[in-house]
């Protein structure tokens, strides 16, 4: 039997500050318990991980005052993407080879934990995403 698989979508835009980034993962974890995902799984820590670093960084690095970032969700049998955009395409997310006290762990931690993750340009900004397998609640 052949069937075909409809991704679950959720999308929402917030404000570019720190407290926008936090209500994006706050909300996402409701979503994603909504798609049957409980709240306390490892699954939902992971993906908390993800959104929140993605967040931070588009509030952090690609922020421009006024402007919005929009948290995308895609739910399908065996990934859940979770893209981020912002309004900066000049500043493109790297690696960072060595890390201070401060900063440079989250693109780490996001390679870390994610399938894969990647960047896609927009007209204006950018998009960065990240794929985590196996994700469909059992």
């Amino acid at each position: 039997m052949n069937v075909t698989v409809t991704p679950t979508e959720w999308r929402q835009r917030f404000s570019s500050t720190r407290r926008g980034a936090r209500l994006a993962r706050h909300l996402v974890l409701i979503q994603l318990h909504d798609w049957g995902l409980p709240l306390d799984s490892e699954r939902s820590h992971t993906a908390a991980l993800v959104i929140a670093e993605l967040a931070a960084n588009a509030v952090t690095h690609g922020r421009i005052p006024g402007r919005d970032f929009e948290l995308r969700l895609e739910l399908t049998d065996s990934t859940l993407r979770v893209a981020v955009a912002d309004a900066r395409g000049e500043r493109r997310p790297r690696v960072r080879q060595s890390i201070d006290g401060e900063g440079g762990h989250g693109l780490r931690l996001i390679e870390a934990l994610a399938a894969k993750w990647g960047v896609e340009e927009r007209p204006t900004g950018k998009t960065v995403w990240a794929e985590l397998a196996a994700w469909r609640p059992t």
